[in-house]
């Protein structure tokens, strides 16, 4: 069906009404260097100095001259994450993933259910294919995973469900025998759990892969991994679905630096580790240190803390910025709620320090 017709500048060719109905999404991503980077869930001391070295010593003009081969990383790749090469394709971060799964099962009008609030990129691919698109709100008083009511909303017409484990930005999450009765209620539907912070969280499908032909698992090396400028992620499946997902993506999508980084991020466990360890620890610094200040927020399974600052969140976020400190704000979509990432417990200490200071 084509477009309804609107006034468009002189010059502005008509685009699709799914297009006209989306908002836009613009991340505040501009004038962050030199500052406490707490507002993406990045690692925040950056990726293993491993990866820098490898990148030094592998990196030669000819090999920037050619096309990408995945054949080596993919190999790597399958024995990390414990899957066949053909289990899995690689994406230009977790956004391609969610663009190539919409693009494989959604069709115009489709049913799509979604969470909120939740990452937004679900809702943003999900309205570009035109999908009938219905939310199901996480529970108001601690923003626990709604299991009932989405097993609730499934319908046998339902094409696909996109679920962030642990939930960004509320930091809450669902077990896996929970989400086993997701992908048992909605076989028809194409199931992606997103596991972006499994680092943290501990809870993973993967191993799940054969028992449900519905499920779809993304994994990135953007947070912990420290390589979000690289734009690399995975998403695996059951093989045979993982041959559709070929068709719907393009061939050379992922570029050959993410690959050899990936090679020497997944080989230095070490560094893996020791980040995770000082997370966890700085998460519950900063939770000890919120309620001293007499500040409410949710428990969180992530790299980040969502906390509630009523209608000083902008301020605060604003005065914040202006001390060299970047938080994000969500009360866009959470009324009155901030969204800090975990880096280490010094970074904490600086935050809280800062936030005492103007509380």
């Amino acid at each position: 069906m084509a477009a309804k017709k609107i006034d468009l500048p002189p010059g502005v060719l008509q685009p699709r009404e799914a297009v006209l109905k989306m908002a836009a999404y613009n991340p505040p991503t501009g004038g962050r260097a030199g500052k406490l980077r707490l507002d993406f869930n990045e690692n925040t001391v950056g990726a293993s100095p491993q990866v820098i070295e490898y990148l030094r010593q592998h990196l030669t003009e000819a090999g920037l001259s050619i096309y990408p081969e995945y054949g080596d990383i993919k190999r790597q790749l399958a024995e990390f994450f414990s899957v066949e090469p053909d289990d899995f394709i690689l994406t230009n971060g977790t956004d391609e993933a969610i663009q190539v799964l919409i693009n494989t099962y959604v069709d115009d009008g489709d049913d799509v259910l979604l969470l909120r609030p939740s990452y937004a990129m679900y809702r943003f691919y999900a309205e570009l294919a035109g999908a009938n698109i219905r939310e199901v709100p996480y529970r108001a008083e601690k923003l626990a995973f709604p299991l009932d009511e989405l097993l609730a909303a499934i319908r046998p017409s339902t094409r696909a469900i996109l679920i962030a484990n642990p939930n960004n930005p509320t930091g809450t999450g669902t077990s896996r025998a929970g989400l086993e009765r997701i992908l048992e209620k909605a076989s028809g539907a194409a199931v992606l759990v997103d596991e972006a912070y499994y680092e943290f969280s501990g809870v993973t499908t993967l191993p799940l892969l054969n028992d449900y032909p519905n499920l779809f698992v993304t994994r990135t090396f953007s947070k912990v991994y420290g390589m979000a400028a690289m734009r690399l992620g995975c998403m695996f499946s059951e093989s045979g679905n993982v041959d559709f997902l070929h068709k719907a993506q393009s061939p050379y999508s992922v570029n050959m630096v993410a690959t050899l980084a990936a090679s020497a991020a997944i080989k230095d466990h070490a560094y893996i580790e020791k980040y995770v360890t000082e997370v966890l620890a700085a998460r519950e610094l900063l939770c000890v240190g919120l309620e001293k200040l007499g500040i409410d927020y949710y428990d969180s399974k992530a790299n980040f803390v969502l906390f509630e600052a009523g209608p000083r969140a902008i301020p605060l976020r604003d005065e914040l910025r202006r001390r060299g400190v970047l938080i994000r704000d969500r009360s866009y979509e959470i009324p009155g709620c901030v969204r800090v990432t975990i880096g280490t417990r010094d970074q904490i200490r600086h935050f809280l320090a800062a936030l005492a200071e103007i509380w």
